[in-house]
């Protein structure tokens, strides 16, 4: 069937649909070495590149939300289930690439040597588009909004909610066919009447892609006061708010770039200006606050990559390094320096949760930074000026990620809260939950545990939670008087169970490691055979044992009604965030009032994790779905 199989195709072949190109490189390095007049092969080949570039700048831009926020005209995110659709948007290229090559071989007055540039083509193709192309498209278009045809093909491109420019490009193949007549008719023409050149065609199909992802755009770049000034223009030239009424109510606003054939047949939605006035005279205010709003910091140089307004499809998926972000390394090394010298915190992403708006802001340094003695100052300025904005704006909670919560630089969070007594907006390192889903994933006949980073925030609720529950704890420490001071955190009774040790050589036997501080290969074989490594360090240590299983950070998967969600956080799979960001989540969920900085209160780790359980919040692997509570000898 027409409406699937160029998906489907894609779908099958993969990324070896790419080999289609093939051809045409072979004959484009054929026709350089025998010194042809014009190599169209070539040219084929550049405008693809061109033309992919142009959709995936805009589309780029488009997930820029930190420059596009306030002037996006629908407000919901792209999820992954439009993503996926969209997946193979460039189909329509090689589709019309293999075209393009037809018509040279079947129309050989094409191939006659044409020249560089002429202006009487550009003159004649705009008018063959505005005279041809465009009413073409405006009557199909209107066609396919019938019954039939809208159902069988067109429903495909209008089932995505949020437009894109991929978007533009995501349609069926009866579709694609019918854009490539539109846009051949104009290119055709000139040629055919002896005005055609290659910059004309060059600057059509560019400026043709160029406007369909304008329209595809769902952000409003264009000022209302060109339309004061001329008012003839805005039935020359569609807005991207003009398309999106189109996307939003599907019954007018049918034209391809020109509102003068909606005019014309009488289907130009009378709010249209209107709407789009108000969008360009609020890009400035801020239209949609946060309730909720996760502060998290780059990790490192290839990973800053993976990011929607980079590659929407590699963000849609669990980071892992990839051989094409190499070369890009320079690029992301001169854009950490950049944001090193003048960046500020800045929205990445969002999704909605039972209708309220959940955030992720980054603070623009990178991991190995925190780690500068000289850098902890600065950290802690964008760190503290991103909670007054926050308090400011309105958010009610905000969640510090992995360093922004560094102990060594602001005391789990404890700085800003002491120096900022009336923040409003509760401050919040979700440590607490991070506890207790490690918590959740030790077996229950577990009675003996390794554990590292014994004295952090983290190691220390460990400690004192598993001595009440009566099993015996590890703790790999240097420091015997930071061992102490737990020890007698915990109930007198218990205190036996909390057991000093400084060398790896005391987890020889013991098949439960609980790493909370970067350990290497050599410190991993000290662990028996059969060891499972669970671990709450960043980053994540590596699998260097193959006789040993090993435990994710510690995360959680929202709830099922999470809705726009469209980017995969970090190394987590769609779907799974941080148990620190779910913890911030659940804090704002459950309306809770005081800050969770500092230390952790051992008392709320069962209250936080039956909490996250009660809002849909599920273990990422949902074996015994027990209760810290379960974990008893």
């Amino acid at each position: 069937m027409l409406r699937l199989s160029s998906v489907s195709i894609s779908e099958h072949l993969g990324s070896l649909k790419y080999l289609f190109y093939l051809p045409f490189l072979m004959k484009a390095l054929s026709s350089t070495s025998n010194g042809e007049s014009i190599n169209w092969s070539l040219h084929i080949l550049i405008i693809c590149a061109l033309r992919s570039t142009v959709y995936s700048f805009w589309t780029s831009y488009c997930n820029m939300y930190f420059l596009t926020r306030n002037r996006r005209i629908i407000q919901e995110s792209v999820d992954f289930k439009q993503i996926d659709k969209e997946w193979h948007w460039d189909n329509y290229l090689i589709l019309q690439c293999l075209i393009a090559s037809l018509g040279l071989y079947m129309i050989p007055v094409l191939r006659n040597v044409i020249p560089v540039w002429d202006t009487r083509g550009l003159i004649a193709i705009i008018i063959l588009h505005m005279a041809v192309s465009e009413p073409l498209y405006y009557w199909a278009h209107k066609c396919f909004h019938g019954n039939y045809l809208f159902d069988k093909f067109h429903s495909f491109h209008h089932s995505s909610l949020v437009p894109q420019p991929f978007t533009a490009a995501s349609a069926t193949s009866l579709e694609q066919l019918l854009l490539t007549a539109v846009m051949g008719i104009p290119i055709l023409g000139s040629c055919l009447i002896g005005y055609g050149s290659i910059s004309t065609i060059y600057v059509y199909i560019l400026s043709f892609d160029f406007l369909r992802c304008l329209g595809h755009s769902n952000v409003e770049v264009i000022p209302h006061q060109i339309f004061d000034i001329f008012p003839f223009f805005k039935y020359i030239l569609y807005t991207p708010t003009y398309h999106s009424i189109h996307h939003t109510e599907m019954d007018s606003n049918y034209c391809l770039f020109m509102p003068l054939y909606d005019a014309l047949g009488n289907t130009l939605n009378n709010k249209s200006w209107e709407l789009h006035r108000t969008m360009s005279i609020d890009s400035g205010k801020n239209k949609s606050v946060p309730n909720f709003v996760f502060l998290a910091h780059v990790v490192d140089i290839t990973s800053s990559i993976h990011v929607q307004f980079m590659f929407r499809s590699v963000a849609s998926m669990p980071y892992t390094f990839r051989i094409f972000m190499l070369p890009l390394w320079p690029v992301a090394f001169v854009a950490m320096l950049l944001m090193w010298a003048k960046s500020k915190v800045f929205l990445i992403s969002f999704y909605n949760l039972r209708g309220k708006l959940h955030q992720t802001w980054a603070v623009p340094r990178f991991g190995f930074q925190y780690f500068l003695p000289f850098a902890k100052r600065g950290i802690n300025k964008q760190i503290e000026d991103a909670i007054l904005r926050a308090d400011k704006l309105g958010v009610k909670v905000i969640s510090l990620a992995a360093l922004n919560k560094n102990e060594a630089l602001n005391g789990g969070g404890m700085l800003f809260v002491n120096k900022h007594p009336n923040l409003k907006v509760r401050v919040v390192h979700g440590n607490t939950l991070t506890a207790a889903v490690t918590l959740n994933e030790i077996n229950e006949d577990v009675e003996e545990v390794f554990l590292t980073g014994a004295t952090s925030k983290l190691g220390r609720a460990i400690a004192l939670y598993l001595c009440r529950r009566k099993i015996r704890v590890l703790m790999y420490t240097s420091s015997a008087d930071r061992f102490q001071k737990i020890q007698k955190e915990a109930p007198e009774d218990c205190q036996k169970y909390l057991v000093l040790v400084t060398k790896y050589q005391a987890g020889k036997h013991c098949k439960t490691w609980i790493v909370g501080k970067w350990i290497t290969a050599k410190e991993q074989n000290w662990a028996p055979p059969g060891t499972h490594f669970h671990q709450f360090v960043v980053p994540p240590i590596f699998s260097f044992r193959k006789d040993c299983t090993y435990g994710d950070l510690a995360a959680m998967r929202l709830p099922k009604d999470v809705q726009g969600l469209g980017c995969c956080e970090y190394t987590m799979e769609r779907g799974v965030v941080h148990a620190c960001h779910a913890g911030g989540a659940v804090h704002h969920l459950e309306g809770w009032t005081h800050h969770e900085v500092g230390a952790l209160d051992v008392d709320r780790i069962d209250i936080v994790w039956e909490a996250a359980l009660k809002h849909g919040f599920r273990p990422v692997s949902d074996k015994n779905n027990i209760s810290p509570k379960q974990i008893e000898t």
